[in-house]
């Protein structure tokens, strides 16, 4: 009988850490979104070093890095009139750092046109395949400047 209360304890602690592993810690800042009542409805970790697929943002004079599908969320948030801002989980329940992040930084900042509900659904790669198109546009805007003014082979008389 020992040996079972034995094995049901060991699997109960094996339970709660692996659920403490998917709760914030303490550090951690997401963006949230809350209900009328203070209620949690979503969340975006966002983060304070840089990392593959994060850009750099500011919100209320503090530099983050966050994914462009945050943005996009967060945009789609404060349509639905939903309350969305940046909070620091400090040990003991959440700080607010800074409200309204939509005032700070949109996707339009970040030089994307497209539609937050398609980056949202999407799992990336559209997002990858419009951003390489508008550096491939933006490299072939720059050469066409560089070359202004200077001759080139075809101009060249034989």
């Amino acid at each position: 009988m020992f040996r079972f209360f034995q094995v049901m304890a060991m699997i109960a602690i094996a339970c709660t850490a692996a659920k403490a592993e998917a709760l914030p810690e303490t550090g951690d800042v997401f963006m949230i979104s809350r209900g009328a009542n203070g209620t949690f409805l979503g969340s975006h970790k966002i983060f304070l070093r840089e990392s593959d697929g994060l850009v750099q943002v500011t919100y209320c004079g503090r530099e983050y890095w966050v994914r462009p599908k945050t943005v996009a969320w967060s945009e789609l948030e404060i349509d639905n009139r939903h309350d969305v801002r940046v909070e620091f989980n400090k040990g003991r329940g959440w700080m607010p750092i800074c409200n309204r992040p939509t005032q700070y930084v949109t996707l339009k900042d970040l030089g994307i046109t497209m539609d937050p509900v398609l980056i949202v659904r999407s799992n990336g790669e559209e997002l990858k395949r419009v951003n390489r198109f508008s550096a491939v546009s933006e490299s072939f805007r720059k050469g066409d400047r560089s070359l202004r003014g200077q001759s080139t082979f075809h101009d060249r008389a034989n």
